[in-house]
């Protein structure tokens, strides 16, 4: 069982407390607005509410937040994130839909870490995966495939743990630079819904053949 604080009240937020909270994890929810946040715990049942700005109750911190407000965020709770592992779920896409809005030769993750106090781990993860079809968990069986990316090996040891008790599976890419591979595929992803798919209710995850 994993202690969890979720920084954000959207749909990625909604999908892994529900999850979290199915697995056994205790969820701790963190919102600017507290009437929003208690509104939020409350319909998931039996989350907790934290204040924003304080330190959050979970070893684990999820960002469930648009990458544009993510690193000004984590630069806010500064040392209160000494010794948490920060899971970064987001994806610092252009508005064009072409590109990304970090600088050349980085991730949105490299950048979240550059603003996280010593100390801190982040770790890529969740990116790939629509909100609904993360709430929705296996299909026919199946196991989500979750991507994580990260440098400190703990730290994404203790995330693999978490997604296992979702229901998921990890699957370890490599280190924190390998999260730009990850924010492509989301840019990828963006790509079959306007060109191929034509929706969101798809995974993408690997198939083992031996």
């Amino acid at each position: 069982m994993s202690s969890i604080s979720i920084i954000g009240l959207g749909n990625m937020a909604g999908a892994l407390a529900g999850r979290a909270l199915a697995g056994g994890n205790t969820v701790e929810i963190i919102g600017r607005d507290r009437v929003k946040a208690k509104e939020f715990a409350a319909a998931l049942g039996s989350a907790t509410v934290g204040t924003a700005g304080a330190a959050p109750a979970g070893d684990i911190v999820i960002l469930a937040m648009p990458y544009g407000s993510a690193a000004a965020v984590v630069s806010e709770y500064g040392d209160a994130l000494r010794g948490k592992v920060i899971v970064d779920i987001t994806n610092p896409v252009s508005p064009d839909f072409k590109g990304f809005v970090t600088p050349d030769g980085s991730s949105g993750a490299q950048e979240i870490a550059k603003a996280a106090p010593a100390g801190a781990h982040v770790v890529k993860a969740f990116n790939t995966l629509f909100s609904h079809v993360l709430a929705a968990g296996p299909v026919e069986g199946r196991p989500l495939d979750v991507f994580i990316a990260g440098d400190d090996e703990q730290a994404k040891a203790r995330v693999s743990a978490f997604i296992e008790s979702l229901g998921l599976r990890p699957m370890d890419i490599g280190q924190l630079p390998m999260a730009r591979t990850l924010e492509n595929v989301a840019l990828m992803q963006l790509g079959l819904v306007a060109h191929s798919v034509k929706h969101t209710n798809f995974f993408l995850g690997v198939s083992i053949l031996s």
